[in-house]
């Protein structure tokens, strides 16, 4: 959740120790586990948790990538994520993204592409499954 390594030797105790995400508050969803820091699964609670984007990237109308996750995960396809004003802009979007949807869904590979269009440049992410 916080993008930081998960120790899974640390007391589960410790703040910075190991818990089991589900990703979701929606027990219904199958969505892999993964571990996530004790305090950070915490401080997520009942609520659904949010993944940010880095202020560095300049981006319009960012998408809530953990919807993106559950839907590509699901049904597969391609999804747009996000505006920039500019092709250098869109592409450290794309390439944040491949990296951070690596962590976020392991299971699920992923490819971002950059197209042109109404004056900015669109941000797809999609997954070979249809």
């Amino acid at each position: 959740m916080c993008d930081e390594p998960v120790d899974a030797d640390m007391p589960v105790n410790d703040p910075r120790g190991p818990s089991v995400d589900s990703r979701t508050a929606d027990r219904k969803a199958k969505v892999a586990e993964r571990l996530a820091h004790r305090a950070c699964n915490t401080r997520k609670g009942a609520v659904k948790v949010v993944i940010a984007w880095p202020d560095r990237l300049h981006v319009v109308e960012p998408a809530p990538l953990i919807a993106v996750a559950e839907r590509l995960e699901r049904k597969g396809g391609r999804e747009l994520v996000a505006r920039c004003p500019s092709r250098k802009d869109a592409q450290e979007a794309a390439d944040w993204l491949v990296d951070r949807f690596s962590r976020l869904a392991p299971g699920l590979p992923v490819t971002a592409s950059v197209d042109p269009g109404s004056g900015q440049f669109l941000v797809a992410l999609a997954t070979g499954r249809r």
